[in-house]
């Protein structure tokens, strides 16, 4: 199963596709963005991002919330509204 998940990288997080059995700082399947918190800075390659939500990815809770913000659950479902978009 694929996560998308935050892989540190210095003061910045990486925004990655990975499997689940690999650690924090393994091998990512692709980078898809990253997160800066001091900087309040966010980049999202969406395309990709919502190739790996299509073939079931899981987004842990923090990446859920990055995505959230930049709306893309939006992109994924676009004739719902927001309250009955859910993930598991």
């Amino acid at each position: 199963m694929v996560k998308l998940r935050l892989k540190r990288c210095g003061r910045k997080q990486r925004i990655v596709a990975i499997d689940v059995r690999s650690r924090r700082e393994g091998r990512d399947l692709r980078k898809v963005g990253f997160y800066d918190p001091i900087k309040n800075q966010t980049y999202l390659n969406v395309p990709a991002i919502l190739y790996f939500l299509e073939k079931g990815a899981q987004p842990t809770g923090t990446v859920q919330d990055i995505l959230k913000k930049a709306e893309v659950f939006k992109e994924l479902c676009p004739n719902q509204t927001s309250n009955e978009i859910q993930l598991n």
